[in-house]
Formats: C-alpha cells, structure tokens, sequence
C-alpha cells in the first residue's frame, strides 16, 4: 500500500469515471437495435446490457494486457501521464455524447495515452509498430468485417423467411435479438472493461505497486466490471437514438443479424488481444444490415458524420492529453489539480447542455435525430 500515493489514487478514481462514460456511451452497441425494433424494452435492455458487461468482464485479460504493456513503455510512465490521457478520453467520451455521435471510447482512451506519453516521455515512450498493429488495422478492418458479415446474414435471413408469415418472423427474429443482444454485452465487457484494467495495472507498474509485464489484479477486474456495468445501466439515450434509428430503419431480421455478426467480431479480436473498437463494429454490422435489406433506407450524412468523428478521435483525445500531460510534468501535484477543475467544469457545462433537449428511455425511438438548444425549453423534464 506503499505505493499507492494521493496521484495513484487518483489516477485510479478517474481510470474509473473513464469507465463509467464508457459504459453509457457504449450502451448503444448492444441494445439500440433491440430497443428500435422493440425486441425489448428500453430500460430493461440496459438491466441486461449492464449485468453482462459485468460478467464479461471477467472472461479474459488479454486487451488488458495489450493495454497495460504493449502500446506504450511501461517503464517511462509515470501515474500523472496516465491521469492526463483519462482527462483527454472522458472529455471526447462526454461532447460525442452530448451531440448523440457513435464514436469510440477505446480510440480516445488510446489517444490520450499516447499523447500524454509522448508529451511526458517523448515519442520512444509510445510503441508505435503495436499501436498499427494492435489498434489502426483493427479500426479499419473490424467495421468492414462486421458490416460484411451483417448483409450476407441479412440477405440470408429474408431469403430464407420469404414465404413465411411477417408477423411470425418478426416475432421470432425478436426472440433471436434478446440472445444477440445479449452476446453483444458479454463480448464488450470482455474488450471495453479491459481497457480501464488496462490501464489501471499500468498505473500501479508505473508506482512500482506491480511488477513488469504483471496482470490485473482481482480488485482491478472487479471495480472495472462494475464501473462500466453501471454506467451501461444508465443508458446512454443520445447515442442509443442515434445507432438505433439513425443510421436505417432496422427491422428485427436486421438487427439479429447485426448483432450476430458484431459479437463474433469483438469475442474474436478479443481472444486475439486486439483492443478494437466495439462502437466502430456495431456500427459496421448495422450498416450492413441496411446494405442487405432490399430498398431499405441507409442515411449516409448520419454514417458520414460518425466516419468523421472517428478519424478526428485519435487526435482530438491525443491533443488533449497532451496538453494535459504537459501542465501536469511542469504542476506536479498542482498542475493535476488545475487540469482536474478545468475537466469537472467542461463536463459540468456538457450535462448542463443535453438537459436543453433531453433523451430519455421514454423518447429514444421517437426521431432519428438528436439535436441540440441554444436555449432552455420551456417545459421541464430530466436529461439522459
């Protein structure tokens, strides 16, 4: 307990919020096509999603380790580098939710790590061989793959039910959807958990509490499973309307597979210790879904919005937490402080805007757009 030092704990404290914004942000990579067609209720899908996610949690340990020891030097890391790229993922994780965009929480956890690395170390403090290798081809590759995979099975699927009933195949691709969902939520709490054990294993290797190379501890599986467990819980309604309804009218054979084809995606690359991002694959898969239906309705500005948002996540985080990693090595103790009420502010001022066009389980699929107000609405009524 040495090493557990007023940073340290810190570090952790906020490794932890990072998971919490992960789990609502990301909520929608499981359920939001499951609420959209109705296979199951908004609240009770999110019960689902957070329960599993927790489980998931602890199924495996390799994007944990790939995290933890592979795409940055572990051995010039120092615990206020670390707080400094939080600072940057959970700002992108709150203003991506805000405007109701999909974006990944795992692109801007990488992101503010390596910039607060190499703002703190230089840049032979960040891997960058495994930064391709284990995160750039993954995010190319995993949407593709997924979005592939969603219109064969789609085009299978309607192929195959052609002459059936449509009430009596939707009511059983509805079915099929509870069991896809919820393989969705187990496969993300085995890859976006580990990230925040990830990193938390990294800050106490960096403190000297862990040794090199070492695993996550127990209680660092079991915090960040519960983290990220209730933060899915709570719902992420903005980015939920967007995945759900945004993108194409799903229907339930779509959604089924979209799902599908989305968790075999993520259970894969995370046998594998690929840390991908779960929200640039379900995305993919419900893309493709879209692409298999005949004359369904794909928005391309939606899709073309959330293509950008994922190319400036890497940047924008690694901006931040450089900027942050360079107040902390000149503050010390002081600079963390500063940079920790400049964060609580933004985000503060980020809650304050989405309560001026709430989105909340009761409203989620009643447009496919979320938009924001410059002025209060008239009415009151609680964000989500």
């Amino acid at each position: 307990m040495d090493h557990i030092t007023f940073l340290v704990a810190v570090v952790i404290v906020t490794a932890l919020a990072f998971d919490f914004t992960n789990g609502f942000h990301d909520t929608a990579n499981a359920m939001a096509t499951s609420i959209a067609t109705g296979a199951l209720q908004p609240r009770t899908a999110v019960l689902i999603s957070g329960v599993l996610n927790v489980v998931g949690a602890f199924l495996s340990t390799e994007v944990a380790k790939t995290i933890s020891g592979g795409i940055v030097d572990d051995t010039l890391v120092s615990p206020g580098m670390i707080f400094a790229g939080l600072v940057g993922a959970i700002l992108w994780n709150l203003l991506t939710w805000l405007l109701g965009l999909p974006s990944s929480s795992s692109h801007a956890l990488f992101g503010g790590l390596v910039g607060a690395v190499w703002v703190g170390a230089g840049s032979h403090g960040v891997h960058f061989d495994k930064v391709v290798e284990k995160v750039l081809i993954p995010a190319v590759a995993s949407p593709i793959v997924a979005g592939l995979a969603a219109l064969l099975a789609t085009y299978l699927a309607y192929k195959i039910t052609a002459r059936a009933r449509r009430d009596s195949v939707t009511r059983g691709f509805r079915l099929g959807q509870i069991a896809s969902a919820s393989l969705v939520s187990l496969a993300h709490g085995t890859n976006d958990a580990q990230k925040t054990m990830g990193v938390i294993t990294l800050t106490l290797i960096s403190a000297g509490a862990l040794g090199h190379d070492a695993g996550p501890p127990v209680w660092v599986i079991t915090s960040a499973g519960l983290a990220i467990g209730l933060g899915t819980y709570l719902g992420g309604w903005r980015i939920i309307r967007t995945m759900g309804k945004g993108l194409t009218d799903i229907q339930s054979p779509q959604g089924f597979a979209a799902e599908a084809a989305s968790t075999t995606v993520i259970l894969t690359s995370a046998h594998l210790g690929f840390a991908l991002s779960t929200t640039q694959v379900c995305s993919g898969g419900i893309l493709g879904a879209g692409l298999g239906r005949r004359l369904a309705e794909v928005r391309w500005g939606v899709a073309g919005r959330m293509v950008m948002a994922w190319l400036i996540t890497l940047p924008a985080a690694a901006l931040v937490g450089g900027l942050s990693a360079s107040v902390v090595k000149h503050g010390g103790n002081a600079g963390a402080a500063v940079i920790a009420l400049i964060a609580a502010a933004v985000a503060t001022g980020i809650v304050a805007l989405s309560r001026r066009n709430p989105v909340r389980a009761d409203n989620v699929n009643e447009t496919h757009e979320v938009t924001l107000r410059t002025t209060a609405p008239t009415s009151v009524g609680t964000a989500a």
